[in-house]
């Protein structure tokens, strides 16, 4: 083992207590390429400057100004990106033509189609207790069935698709679903492909082993220990970044990834695996399935849910979020309840650290 996680426990924890420092830190980055971008803008146009007359006559001052504007945009893309949660469009109750293409579907096939899970306990499930069978259930459930009587008037009209963890984009990109509400994190990568909501739910990566386990959380306890992901998950995404920077021990095997978060639980209950990293909220859902398993450690990121639609579904988009204002508003049978029903037995009575943040609407087109 490497001098760097041979260490006591105190010094474990300065490590970790450094990590979330950094963490909270890192906004500054955004900031800090705003700074770099611009004060490059400012030395390539007092160059152009510099040039003359002769310079200016042959077009480079336009060319200067072009450059210096690309610059500030890409600044401007990189420091969006700190907060993805954020870029999405404004709410709306227009129709267009997203939603006009769902209304028009004919007869039985006038039908919002939403991938989900079917096998995330509270959040997509299907109940074999639950009296109505095949019926799926849980807090994204709820959510899909507002967003099918908003647009629909039905909350019923819904076809459900369950799809796997990396299967969510392609289905979307593909057409084979209108939108997807699967405990689905916003974040730089994903908004390259397709466009989200504002956030309907706040949570952070976890560590989910055996109560018995000497695992400790996300630190140095987890060297020489095999992770388990969903394949495409951003829990699989950060655990190859902490690994690459030497924020996760490099003796971490973090190879074995599923289709499903759930099929991690599986190979931790099999002694496959020795830990789960999995968002904390369904980590905790997990946890309620088996009494032998536990979370370990507190969560080490901070992420947010959104409903995923086509990138050029932005009539969709606006109404998505009209839909979430009025879901958070409605205390009798919106967000609050749906948590309560859900969710309070597996993470707390108390929603507050669950609740999304006032919603920003920074995205323009």
């Amino acid at each position: 083992m490497s001098e760097r996680w041979r260490t006591t426990k105190p010094e474990g924890a300065m490590t970790m207590h450094a990590r979330h420092l950094r963490a909270r830190l890192k906004g500054w980055g955004g900031v800090g390429a705003m700074a770099a971008a611009c004060a490059l803008a400012v030395v390539f146009a007092l160059a152009v400057t510099c040039t003359g007359s002769v310079a200016s006559q042959a077009g480079a001052q336009p060319a200067g100004h072009r450059t210096a504007k690309a610059l500030t945009v890409d600044a401007r893309a990189a420091d969006d990106c700190e907060a993805p949660e954020k870029q999405t469009l404004s709410p709306s109750r227009a129709d267009g033509p997203a939603i006009t293409a769902i209304k028009n579907r004919p007869g039985e096939k006038r039908k919002l189609v939403v991938g989900v899970d079917q096998n995330s306990f509270r959040w997509g499930y299907r109940d074999p207790n639950g009296g109505e069978s095949g019926r799926l259930e849980g807090f994204d459930i709820d959510l899909v069935h507002r967003i099918a009587e908003d647009i629909l008037g039905d909350p019923d009209a819904v076809q459900f698709k369950a799809i796997p963890t990396d299967q969510r984009i392609p289905a979307i990109q593909d057409g084979r679903v209108d939108l997807v509400v699967r405990t689905m994190t916003i974040n730089c990568s994903r908004l390259k492909d397709v466009a989200f909501s504002a956030p309907y739910f706040k949570t952070g990566q976890q560590v989910l082993a055996p109560k018995s386990s000497p695992i400790e959380g996300y630190d140095e306890t987890l060297a020489h220990r095999k992770v388990c992901t969903a394949k495409g998950s951003t829990a699989y995404a950060k655990l190859e970044e902490d690994r690459r920077s030497g924020d996760l021990p490099a003796s971490t095997d973090i190879s074995t990834t599923v289709p499903n978060q759930l099929d991690c639980l599986v190979r931790l209950q099999l002694g496959e695996v020795d830990a789960v990293v999995n968002d904390g909220a369904l980590a905790a859902s997990q946890a309620a399935q088996d009494p032998t398993v536990e979370l370990k450690g507190e969560a080490f990121t901070t992420e947010y849910y959104g409903v995923a639609m086509k990138k050029d579904a932005d009539d969709l988009v606006r109404r998505v979020n009209q839909i979430l204002v009025d879901f958070r508003q409605d205390t009798a049978t919106g967000w609050q309840a749906s948590y309560t029903k859900w969710l309070s037995a597996t993470l707390d009575d108390d929603p507050s650290a669950s609740r999304p943040p006032a919603p920003e609407y920074l995205r323009r087109s």
